[in-house]
């Protein structure tokens, strides 16, 4: 790649932190050592997987501006939108603005007006919070509805209220003050816990309205679910095996601004760990510890970082894409997600 088309990128990417800096004070109040926050140079394999995979989204996007064929996948949609606005093109004037700004239509067209939920489960509900999260402030909404025949035509404000207010409506009335499979259910678990409230930590650091009590109720689950030696169980009290858990544990402690808590450093220290471990769910995995290494354990982030270069780089398709048993547009979003920290430009990997 040549060397301007990085440095276009990059000083477009800067421009965006700093308009959204105007836009919402709150979600840059802490000072950064400006390598962790802005990175060093982006490694040449990196943005090869990165331009391939991009091409790949662009040319497998619907016409409503979704991706796949499952009916709802506003949740994928929504990691196809951070895929996009991780690598720092301007979601205004950039190479993929019209893919983002349909994108981000389709999500809140497929929203329901009334209980705010988004999606087929509360992961997708979840995820697509916080792709929302992430372009908010950032889109211009002027054109957001051209060609978009929706009932509602909602701000991506007004729509992440609505998600905020259903994911809130969806905890009161949960026993263990969290998140399962449907916003009914009394039921809870760590893993679509950990996507719903991720969403609600982005959104308040976009600055929309979300309810402490519900952020502490959520981390006050994450703190019963983890045992002393960093084990996080899914469903049930006790620990469990999966090595996805305590990543996801430990990126909301991060998140959430828990550090201190010793469930946090149990759960970082079993990261640690996992470094050589591996998933029966390998995209969400490299997803999640990518982010939890990187707020936890820089150095060992940029171990973990080469090692998934690598993979992907051997994964990936000669058409760009990544194959997974959700689909290939939720394999190739997370596998570029899992990548995003190199560039750091999405506000919610800030560290």
């Amino acid at each position: 790649m040549p060397p301007g088309k990085q440095s276009r990128r990059r000083a477009i990417g800067i421009g965006i932190l700093v308009a959204m800096v105007v836009l919402s004070q709150t979600r840059y109040a802490r000072a950064q050592d400006p390598q962790l926050r802005f990175g060093a140079n982006v490694p040449m394999a990196v943005e090869t997987i990165y331009d391939k995979g991009l091409s790949w989204l662009v040319a497998n996007q619907n016409a409503d501006g979704s991706w796949g064929a499952r009916g709802n996948t506003a949740g994928i949609d929504g990691m196809c939108v951070m895929a996009m606005l991780a690598v720092g093109e301007d979601p205004n004037f950039g190479k993929y603005s019209e893919n983002i700004r349909r994108a981000t239509a389709s999500i809140i067209a497929g929203q329901d007006a009334s209980t705010g939920y988004m999606g087929g489960s509360m992961y997708h509900h979840g995820f697509a919070t916080l792709g929302l999260s992430e372009v908010y402030g950032v889109l211009d909404e002027s054109r957001l509805w051209e060609g978009v025949n929706a009932n509602s035509q909602r701000t991506i404000g007004e729509a992440l209220e609505l998600a905020v207010r259903c994911a809130v409506t969806s905890q009161q009335s949960n026993q263990w003050k969290a998140w399962r499979y449907s916003p009914g259910a009394n039921d809870a678990d760590t893993s679509v816990a950990g996507a719903v409230l991720m969403g609600l930590l982005a959104a308040r650091n976009a600055g929309i309205a979300v309810p402490d009590e519900s952020i502490d109720g959520a981390i006050e689950y994450f703190q019963k679910m983890t045992t002393s030696r960093g084990d996080v169980g899914y469903s049930g009290i006790g620990g469990g095996n999966s090595p996805n858990l305590p990543a996801i544990a430990t990126l909301v402690y991060s998140i959430g601004k828990r550090k201190e808590l010793p469930q946090y450093k149990a759960t970082l220290g079993r990261v640690q760990e996992n470094l050589e471990s591996s998933s029966p769910y390998p995209f969400y995995f490299r997803y999640y510890m990518a982010q939890a290494l990187f707020q936890g354990d820089f150095d060992a982030w940029d171990r973990w970082n080469q090692k998934t270069i690598r993979e992907l780089k051997d994964q990936q398709a000669e058409d760009g894409s990544f194959n997974g048993s959700h689909g290939q547009a939720y394999a190739t979003a997370m596998s570029m997600l899992a990548l995003a920290l190199n560039y750091r430009f999405l506000p919610i990997y800030e560290r």
